[in-house]
């Protein structure tokens, strides 16, 4: 009988640094962290010192211990630990993206759909104040009708650790668009109350990540040089949906430009800008009462930590008090225009895809 958090014991799959950041929030919101899986036993000894709990190199031996998995691992193996999981009926946290492929996440979200576990896919962005505050201004109507929405996740140099995982496409699936971009996508298909994608037209560009002479300040893991670097560093993107509705995305690892993480939700009586990771919200609009005039009204909200209020609606799912997160449907509309993207990309046109969400 699953009463409370701490009533649901969960696992998480992958002990690096995601797997533990998301241990440390397990434990804050007083949800029984009942053991890990990896396959290096570095990271078993890790976790297992630090938690307190049983480690497995068999995430088998794991998923008969738990009613819930978290699953951090590289792109590539999600579907194996993912499937396994909806097949046990787990309830599963899966970090983006859904998969490294759009056949491979096909096949993740047809064992969810099967499964009677909750099924929530980590677009953490949603529950940032700020896009809570700019959402339910669209839901209302505040902002009138809301057609386009200017997405930008771009860093002047971040490629996280050239020689890891990330910057192999065989693992990864992709670069910055399947990294950053996967985040920017979501959060402005969310705001649209995701329309189907009808059109994408876009270009992914390697520039930086294959140079001998890369400068940078600070890297997420050490470097160790161009060699089997094989993803995009940036991606430019317009996407057009049903209705009308339009994104236009920029993602960048990498390029000769100010970082911005500002997103412009555009409608017919107002307009929402905000800064995804400085919580700037500002709300632009016109009047002709009184006299015309412009109006820019600055918001001010609490910053709040995202993967914790994720968590939070993933087991609240569970307990059945709520609804809310990204579902897996959600994401593998994700994966499409991703997979999109790089075919446009490859192609050098628009590429009209149909609608791969639907599952019954």
């Amino acid at each position: 009988m699953i009463d409370s958090r701490s009533d649901i014991k969960t696992g998480i799959v992958g002990l690096g640094n995601i797997g533990q950041y998301h241990a440390e929030r397990l434990v804050e919101l007083g949800v029984t962290l009942a053991g890990g899986m990896d396959v290096a036993a570095e990271a078993r000894t890790r976790f297992a010192r630090r938690y307190d709990v049983d480690v497995y190199d068999d995430h088998d031996e794991l998923y008969d211990t738990i009613d819930a998995v978290i699953i951090t691992t590289p792109n590539k193996y999600h579907e194996a630990y993912a499937i396994d999981a909806f097949e046990s009926d787990l309830h599963v946290l899966l970090e983006k993206p859904l998969g490294h492929s759009i056949e491979s996440a096909q096949r993740i979200a047809d064992a969810a759909a099967e499964s009677d576990g909750i099924a929530m896919v980590g677009f953490n962005n949603r529950f940032a104040n700020t896009v809570r505050i700019v959402k339910d201004r669209i839901d209302r109507g505040a902002l009138g009708d809301v057609s386009h929405i200017e997405a930008n996740y771009v860093r002047r140099r971040g490629i996280p650790g050239r020689g890891s995982w990330f910057t192999r496409r065989s693992i990864a699936g992709g670069g910055a668009l399947i990294d950053l971009g996967v985040h920017a996508i979501d959060l402005a298909l969310y705001l649209l109350d995701y329309p189907t994608v009808e059109e994408v037209n876009g270009v992914a560009r390697s520039e930086f990540g294959e140079r001998e002479e890369y400068a940078y300040l600070d890297m997420w893991a050490d470097d160790a040089g161009p060699e089997g670097f094989d993803v995009d560093d940036s991606a430019t993107a317009f996407i057009r949906c049903s209705g009308n509705r339009t994104i236009s995305l920029e993602v960048a690892w990498a390029t000769n430009r100010p970082a911005t993480h500002e997103f412009v939700a555009r409608g017919t009586d107002a307009a929402a800008r905000f800064d995804l990771l400085e919580g700037d919200l500002s709300v632009y609009s016109a009047s002709k009462a009184g006299a015309d005039h412009l109006e820019d009204t600055t918001i001010e909200t609490r910053h709040n930590d995202t993967h914790s209020d994720e968590q939070r609606s993933f087991f609240d799912q569970i307990l059945g008090t709520r609804d809310g997160g990204g579902t897996v449907d959600e994401a593998l509309t994700v994966q499409s225009v991703i997979e999109a993207i790089y075919e446009s990309s490859e192609q050098g046109h628009t590429i009209t895809i149909d609608d791969r969400t639907p599952i019954d």
